[in-house]
Order: structure tokens, then sequence, then C-alpha cells
């Protein structure tokens, strides 16, 4: 899994190197100091996973994953925010613009490295809670009108979205539903498709943005 370290403390990417680098499987490429640095190395390198500082000078780590999903597509690698406190404004914005999830600073050494793991073989790194208190504070207030999505949508689909915004698992969702693992993985897939979202975590910020779901609701 090729990485690239993104954030303005030298100290930070040495750091997260040592550690990413002790790992067999894991190996960083490239490092950034800065968002508009981060994209051109990104664009040149083309990592698996980027860990990106959410608060850095010039372009932040919410532009540089803007720009790099919007330029690369497809082909954009998994993008992870890197930030101090998980109550932060720029996380949501980070999810909002394409990253597959966040991380804290404080994280344990085998947190670290699992979720590099986990989001390069195009899992999200999705906590619920966390999620839902990021969208109650900075998400739309009240319910909007139904998305147009909301209508394609089966009413095993919605299930699906909403146990997904939960955090389930795709085998938790299988065993709640009553279902084998391959129909979630089918309803997952046209969930994404029908929602026009890359990833689970972009189908559940999706969601509360439309008002499909409403935080308050979830629990």
């Amino acid at each position: 899994m090729r990485v690239v370290l993104a954030d303005d403390e030298r100290m930070v990417r040495t750091a997260l190197r040592v550690v990413l680098d002790a790992e067999p499987d894991v190996e960083v490429v490239g490092e950034a100091s800065d968002g508009a640095e981060a994209v051109t190395v990104v664009r040149e390198l083309r990592p698996d996973v980027v860990l990106m500082d959410v608060r850095m000078p010039g372009i932040d780590g919410i532009r540089a994953t803007e720009r790099l999903v919007a330029s690369m597509g497809g082909a954009a690698p998994r993008i992870v925010v890197v930030t101090t406190f998980e109550n932060d404004a720029y996380v949501y914005d980070a999810l909002r613009a394409g990253a597959a999830g966040f991380l804290l600073k404080r994280v344990a050494v085998e947190e670290l490295v699992g979720a590099v793991r986990l989001v390069a073989r195009g899992d999200s790194l999705l906590f619920p809670s966390a999620l839902r208190g990021l969208a109650a504070a900075y998400g739309p207030r009240g319910r909007a009108a139904a998305p147009p999505w909301a209508a394609r949508l089966t009413d095993r689909e919605a299930d699906v979205l909403r146990l997904m915004a939960r955090g389930l698992t795709n085998a938790e969702i299988a065993a709640r539903l009553d279902v084998g693992p391959a129909t979630v993985k089918s309803h997952v897939a046209a969930v994404l498709a029908k929602t026009g979202t890359r990833d689970r975590t972009q189908a559940v910020i999706a969601a509360y943005e439309s008002g499909f779901i409403v935080p308050a609701e979830q629990w």
C-alpha cells in the first residue's frame, strides 16, 4: 500500500513515516507540507492512501481533497483527514469534500495502521456517533425536501442506507435484515450508484445533507 503524508509539521510527518514504513505491506512514497504541494505530489505519485492534515497553511486539507477528487475522479486515492478534534467543522467539510474518513492525531499506532489498510481495500472509516454529531452540529437544519435519488431507492435499499449510517458492517446488516452478505453487498452498491457517491461515508453524508436521515432520529 503506497501512502502520501500531508502535514505542515515535519515532526508529525516523520513520526507517521517511521510507524508506517515499519509495516511490511505499507510504503510511504511521498510527503507534502501544505495542500497545494499535496495535490501536486498525489497527482504525480498516485498513492493508494493519503493521510491529510485538515488544517494547513494556504490550501488546507479540505480544498486539497476537493481538488484531488474533482480532478482525478475514480482514480483519486483514498483520503483520510487527520485532526486534533473530532468535533471540528473542518472534519465535516472534509468528509463532504470526499474524504473516506478521519483519524485523531492521538490515535494509537495499531489503529493508524489498521485504518490505512482498511481504506486501502476500499472500506470507509465511518464512526457513526461522531458523524452523527458532526451532521447535527454542522449539517443542514431540519428536514429538507426529499432528494431525487430517494424515490429511486427500494425499501430494502433505504433500510440498508440507514443501517450504514449506524456504522454496521455488511455482515451485521445481513444479520439484522436476515439476508445473505452477497445480497447486502449488492444493495450497498445500488445505494452508492443511486446516491451518486463513491463510498459508504459519502453515501451517509448525502443522506444527512439531503435530510433523508435526520441525526436526531438515528438513536
